[in-house]
């Protein structure tokens, strides 16, 4: 990737070779022998490198490297030195450079030192787009968009993108994912916002009574119906009316929802009176329609109208990098609530939680980081705040054998790193960031865990 490169360096033979060296692979490079020099240019221009030589007189290049991570955080720093000891090259990692070289300078060992700069710096604008696309999408989503996966965020661009829309949207994912709390979210991002939003479980209510409360019914229509009733679709009159299990709808009241979607009209239960309805239609299964449709217990052709936009929500074990984000958003929320001085939650309790397989979801995650907030004793929440049955699945020792915690916790932390790095093609650097580690962590667990020699691993490096 071409980019342009700032070099700084007293030596004027340095600076002219490497200019001539960079030039000729594309780079648009600029060079200064003098570091206040280059304050100056760096305030006038954006730069995505900076080769600072780190012995120069009145100001050296941890001076240079101190002023790019105080005022331009987002350009990298490679130091190079004839002296090349081993307490300057620590100084200047602690400190925030991006490497370290030592002089002679060889030209394909540079080249490979800056093209990892530059990689790095790509992957940080790139993530930092993703975060601001992120924020966006938040904003608008509330706290039903907490997550920073690429699938989980192309969900809420789908939702903003339809919300505007008259279009039906149908809703699918595991129980537990949130379907109505995105549900409600393509409500408050329509124009029909400031109308009701009803919401209705069709798998809570027996078929009779189901239709009844949908359209509601004429007096008399059944036992008990002593006058008129008003049924859910007139009371979301201009708003959206949002069916959840819609897999349990039996065939009857498939043919009135047909209806209804199609001609917007329908009759209450004993009624030959014909109603008018203009409601957005929200639905969402936790099914496979497309099997039921095969099977033949969903009409082929309602399948058909309510899956226009589909938005499937994925499960939360397919966004493990998303867990500590919504684990510390619940509790917060919770310490709030309970007004306990709970602050954060330590790394074993984490790799525990990130550990366990979540079949009941976001739901689940939130009742356990409640139930943990309710019993912690100190500000950190540590595995002992954690049910029973998550600890007890963080270790497979042989029968008969206790594994000491710290052991125990190594192998779920194992399985953690490898799918991560898995997910993200074994890229360390996305995988670290999913993580919320550093890539030296990441390493030394690779290293701890045997993850290094992989054939995939070795692939991509």
């Amino acid at each position: 990737m071409s980019a342009r490169i700032l070099i700084v360096d007293d030596d004027p033979l340095v600076p002219r070779t490497l200019r001539m060296l960079l030039r000729k692979h594309g780079h648009d490079v600029d060079a200064t022998a003098s570091a206040r020099e280059a304050f100056g240019l760096l305030a006038a221009e954006k730069y995505d490198l900076v080769i600072s030589d780190i012995n120069m007189p009145e100001f050296d290049g941890f001076d240079v490297l101190k002023h790019v991570k105080q005022e331009h955080p987002e350009t990298e720093v490679i130091l190079v030195t004839g002296y090349g000891t081993i307490e300057n090259a620590v100084r200047g990692m602690k400190e925030g450079a991006f490497d370290y070289v030592t002089k002679p300078v060889l030209d394909d060992e540079m080249l490979v030192v800056i093209g990892r700069a530059l990689e790095s710096t790509r992957l940080r604008t790139e993530n930092a787009d993703l975060r601001a696309r992120l924020a966006d999408v938040q904003g608008a989503a509330g706290e039903s968009a907490i997550g920073s996966d690429p699938t989980f965020v192309k969900v809420f661009e789908t939702v903003q993108a339809v919300a505007p829309s008259r279009a039906t949207v149908l809703i699918t994912g595991e129980s537990g994912t949130g379907k109505s709390l995105v549900a409600r979210r393509v409500h408050e991002l329509s124009g029909r916002a400031d109308k009701p939003f009803v919401e209705i479980n069709c798998g809570a209510l027996p078929e009779g009574l189901l239709e009844s409360e949908l359209f509601g019914h004429a007096k008399g229509a059944f036992t008990g119906a002593s006058a008129d009733r008003q049924g859910r679709f007139l009371a979301a009159e201009g708003g959206t009316i949002f069916l959840d299990e819609i897999g349990t709808a039996s065939q009857a009241l498939q043919v009135r929802l047909l209806r209804v979607i199609q001609e917007r009209t329908f009759e209450p239960v004993g009624s030959e009176e014909t109603q008018t309805v203009d409601v957005r239609l929200v639905l969402a299964t936790n099914e496979d329609l497309s099997q039921l449709v095969a099977e033949g217990s969903f009409r082929r052709d309602l399948y058909y109208r309510i899956s226009v936009v589909p938005v499937d929500l994925p499960p939360l074990r397919d966004r493990m990098g998303d867990i500590p984000l919504l684990a510390n958003h619940f509790l917060k929320k919770f310490a709030r609530e309970n007004e306990k001085p709970v602050l954060r939650v330590d790394d074993n309790a984490m790799t525990i939680l990130q550990a366990h397989r979540w079949p009941g979801n976001i739901r689940e995650l939130e009742n356990v980081m409640e139930r943990g907030v309710i019993l912690a004793q100190s500000e950190v929440l540590t595995p002992r705040d954690l049910p029973p049955d998550l600890t007890a699945r963080t270790a497979t020792p042989e029968p008969g054998q206790t594994l000491p915690l710290r052991k125990a916790l190594e192998i779920p932390e194992r399985e953690i790193i490898e799918r991560t790095l898995r997910s993200h093609n074994w890229n360390r650097q996305e995988t670290a960031a999913a993580l919320m580690i550093n890539r030296t962590t990441l390493f030394n667990k690779m290293r701890k865990y045997d993850l290094l020699g992989s054939k995939a691993e070795q692939q991509q490096v």
